[in-house]
C-alpha cells in the first residue's frame, strides 16, 4: 500500500508538472496576435527608414558631384593644335561640367571622319572648301581666323634659302603638304603665283609633317604656316613670303547638326568668335578673319 501508494503520488505529481511545462511553452493566441502585429510595425518601419536613407544618399550623392557630366568632340585643323588646346582649357574651365576632347588632323581626313559618320561636335577647318564638302552635315559656318603661309627651313638657314625662286634649286630638298591638304593648296597657289616649279622629295598628310622633316633635317625647306613656325619654338627658322606671292588662308568653324550636346557645341564656338577667343588665336600668330582685315 504504501509503496503503491508512493507510485501513485509520484504519478500524481508527474503528470501535474509535465502539463504546467506545456501549458508554459504554448503561447496565449491573444499575446501571439499582438507579437505577430507589432513584428509586422517593426520591420515595415524598417522597410521604409532603409527606403529614406536609400533615397536620402542619392541626393547627396547628386548634389555633391554636381551637374551630370557631358562631353563635345572638337574636329580641328591641325594648324589650330596649340591655340585649340589653350582655348579648350579655358572652356572647361567655365564649364566644368563639359569635357572637351580634340582630333586633330589634316582638314580633308577630319571632312572624311565626319562624313562616315565619326562623332564629332565642332568642326573648325583650314579652308572653306572642305567645310562646303561637309555640306548639310554641318550647321551655318563662320570664318573666325585668317593665317598666312612662310618658307620653312632649317635653324640659322644653312642652305641660304632668301626667296620663293630659292625652293627651284636642284640641290634642295623640298617638303610640302600634299594637295588635298589645305597647306599643300596653298603651297601650290603660291608656287604658281611666283612662277616656281618645285620636285618635292615628300608629300606630307598635315603641315605637322611638313615642319618635322625640317626640324630633323629630312628636308632643307618647305612651305608651312606662320603659326607652325611660332608653335616649333626655334626648331625651324622661316623666309617670309611677299605678300602679292602670298595668300590668306580663311578658318571657318561650326557645330555638327547631329551633335548630342548641341548646347555645349555652340558654346564653344561662341568662345571661339569671341573677344577671348580673338585674343588667344592673336597670340599663336594668327590673323583676324580675312573678310575684316585692314
Amino acid at each position: 500500500m504504501t509503496e503503491g501508494s508512493t507510485l501513485r503520488g509520484r504519478g500524481a505529481e508527474t503528470e501535474p508538472r509535465g502539463a504546467a511545462l506545456t501549458a508554459a511553452r504554448l503561447p496565449h493566441p491573444l499575446l501571439e496576435g499582438r507579437r505577430r502585429h507589432y513584428a509586422g510595425l517593426l520591420v515595415a518601419v524598417l522597410l521604409a527608414a532603409a527606403l529614406l536613407g536609400a533615397a536620402a544618399c542619392g541626393g547627396e550623392s547628386s548634389t555633391s558631384g554636381g551637374a551630370a557630366s557631358s562631353s563635345i568632340n572638337v574636329f580641328a585643323a591641325a594648324s589650330l593644335t596649340d591655340a585649340f588646346t589653350e582655348l579648350g582649357d579655358d572652356f572647361t574651365a567655365a564649364h566644368p561640367g563639359v569635357d572637351v576632347s580634340f582630333n586633330f588632323a589634316a582638314t580633308n581626313d577630319l571632312v572624311t571622319q565626319i562624313q562616315q559618320g565619326a562623332p564629332a561636335d565642332v568642326f573648325a577647318s583650314a579652308d572653306t572648301a572642305s567645310m562646303d564638302k561637309a555640306g548639310d552635315l554641318m550647321s551655318t559656318p563662320q570664318v573666325f581666323a585668317g593665317n598666312t603661309l612662310a618658307i620653312a627651313v632649317a635653324p640659322s638657314n644653312p642652305e641660304n634659302v632668301t626667296r620663293l625662286t630659292d625652293l627651284g634649286r636642284s640641290d634642295l630638298k623640298v617638303v610640302l603638304a600634299a594637295p588635298e591638304v589645305p597647306a599643300g593648296k596653298y603651297a601650290r597657289e603660291i608656287l604658281d603665283r611666283a612662277g616656281v616649279t618645285v620636285k618635292p622629295v615628300s608629300l606630307e598628310v598635315t603641315v605637322k609633317g611638313v615642319v618635322t622633316k625640317v626640324a630633323l633635317g629630312e628636308a632643307d625647306a618647305g612651305i608651312v604656316y606662320v603659326t607652325d613656325v611660332s608653335a616649333a619654338k626655334g626648331e625651324i627658322g622661316s623666309v617670309a613670303i611677299p605678300a602679292a606671292q602670298n595668300v590668306i588662308a580663311s578658318y571657318p568653324i561650326a557645330t555638327l547638326v547631329s551633335s548630342e550636346d548641341a548646347a555645349s557645341a555652340q558654346a564653344f564656338v561662341d568662345l571661339v568668335l569671341s573677344d577671348q577667343g580673338r585674343r588667344v588665336l592673336a597670340g599663336y600668330g594668327f590673323l583676324p578673319p580675312p573678310s575684316e582685315s585692314p
